[in-house]
């Protein structure tokens, strides 16, 4: 889709579940699952959303998703399918891995960093062999000294060989990564959760990862169980959406289901709410239908 002079696209990397009443918090299920129906194993159906940005001189990746490297019990888990393979990760969109010129990780969670890396043989090598991957500094402390109740989010194999391969890049703060899109620094989800804003010819969007995962998290309160600091995610919301509103912006989900981007408006009752793009401007594969078809 253009985008001023950008050119933007998803990539819907996988679709998998987890805990409904993580991923809402303190809301009641009375409420969430009426927009987000559970199983009968209290879990909800989301995707891994990737958006890539190409400037026209830079390509640069958004997310990286869960990547593929999990083992069957691990997959039932998550009830995990796999959409793309990691060796040909955007092929649905007409670029090849070594095309991209930076990756920008939210946070290093495994649904977000988990595709940064993949097997080759017996070794792991970054899935983008050219790229720099942009991660905040603090991020990378904290998934190496995280507390118990953390921990289990991080896995160093996702992340490790990038900074052994000397392709990370590390931020202090909000950073812009090529001319137009920024990373921006956040909190909330983690201390050092990040977003991404772009801007081409007075067009401006945002990437809005953990921070806001679907549209059903539009509304402030509705923040994740997940979240290390909830309140402040809460703030955070309201600040963003806000100016995203009032600017008419391209947001963007990373884990919504159904169309991921279009625009946030106040409606009559004063509260945010989604409106999507048509379904016709995300390419065949990140289609919802496609998305879930049965998989090979």
């Amino acid at each position: 889709m253009k985008f001023g002079d950008f050119e933007i696209s998803i990539v819907r990397e996988c679709t998998m579940k987890l805990d409904g009443g993580a991923m809402f918090g303190v809301v009641p299920k009375t409420l969430w699952n009426k927009v987000s129906p559970a199983d009968d194993l209290n879990r909800i159906l989301m995707t891994c959303n990737l958006l890539l940005i190409d400037t026209g001189s830079k390509k640069v990746l958004v997310e990286t998703g869960m990547g593929d490297r999990w083992n069957d019990k691990e997959r039932e888990r998550y009830e995990l399918r796999t959409l793309v393979e990691p060796a040909e990760m955007l092929k649905s969109i007409g670029v090849k891995n070594d095309q991209i010129d930076a990756v920008v990780i939210s946070h290093l969670h495994f649904d977000h960093a988990g595709g940064a890396t993949r097997k080759e043989g017996d070794k792991l090598v970054p899935t983008f062999p050219k790229a720099k991957y942009y991660v905040q500094r603090g991020e990378w402390d904290f998934a190496h000294n995280a507390n118990p109740r953390a921990r289990a989010s991080y896995r160093p194999d996702d992340y490790e060989p990038l900074h052994a391969h000397n392709q990370i890049v590390f931020m202090d703060g909000d950073t812009e990564v090529v001319p137009g899109v920024w990373a921006k620094l956040t909190g909330g989800h983690t201390t050092h959760h990040q977003i991404v804003y772009f801007e081409s010819k007075g067009n401006k969007g945002v990437f809005f990862a953990d921070l806001m995962p679907t549209k059903s998290h539009v509304m402030p309160p509705w923040v994740m169980g997940y979240d290390h600091y909830p309140l402040h995610s809460c703030d955070e919301k309201t600040k963003w959406l806000a100016q995203a509103s009032a600017e008419k912006w391209l947001v963007v989900f990373d884990h919504e289901l159904e169309v991921p981007w279009g625009q946030i408006a106040l409606n009559s009752s004063g509260k945010y709410e989604f409106l999507p793009l048509p379904e016709e401007t995300l390419n065949a594969q990140a289609r919802t239908e496609k998305v879930l078809a049965p998989l090979k």
